[in-house]
């Protein structure tokens, strides 16, 4: 990835997050939405927007769901408050790498170590 993309990518993040936060009053949206990660195509005509939504099952879903619908309405949104000649169309993903991550470390903190070399002498 060149250093405009990535450049590019943290813009779109920031700004996606300050629009998801202050400008966008979809009931369907739960309170702790965050975008983790933006991955714009090289041609910047498609944007992958990777969310982390802290919830119920059916609340990530349907927070999804708001998120996807409300795409259009982010896109011009961006268009006003980024200097890009094109801001890329934008594509919502679930990331579910934050809540994988914690449970792994509740199953590392539940489970006691193994018996090591040390502790056999």
């Amino acid at each position: 990835m060149t250093r405009r993309l990535e450049r590019i990518n943290a813009l779109l993040r920031n700004e996606i997050s300050a629009v998801l936060t202050s400008e966008l009053t979809d009931p369907r949206l739960v309170s702790m939405v965050s975008v983790t990660e933006v991955d714009c195509g090289r041609d910047l005509s498609h944007a992958k927007v990777f969310v982390s939504i802290l919830g119920a099952q059916h609340q990530k879903k349907s927070t999804l769901a708001a998120l996807q619908s409300a795409a259009g309405f982010v896109h011009r949104t961006l268009r006003s408050r980024v200097d890009l000649r094109a801001v890329p169309t934008l594509d919502f993903r679930l990331d579910e790498s934050i809540e994988l991550g914690m449970e792994l470390l509740e199953k590392i903190r539940d489970n006691p170590p193994l018996p090591g070399p040390q502790d056999q002498e």
